[in-house]
């Protein structure tokens, strides 16, 4: 079964695109996280699927949650 959240076509080029966003954003790069949580929980009562919307909310939250332990001095 292929992952509906990361598939493998988003990391064919030498960089994924979350990395290539990661590194034009810098310290900015949690709030992108933020938005595509937003994003993604705003909509997912709208589509078909939902399930896949949360777990893309869900994906990106725990990114978030990591870039976010990173910077945490404690």
């Amino acid at each position: 079964m292929t992952d509906k959240i990361n598939p493998d076509h988003y990391k064919k080029a030498p960089l994924e695109s979350i990395e290539y966003i990661e590194h034009q954003l810098g310290p900015n790069f949690k709030y992108y996280l933020v938005g595509q949580v937003m994003k993604y929980l705003h909509r997912w009562e709208l589509k078909n699927d939902p399930i896949n919307d949360l777990q893309k909310a869900q994906w990106y939250l725990e990114r978030l949650i990591k870039v976010v332990d990173s910077e945490n001095p404690f």
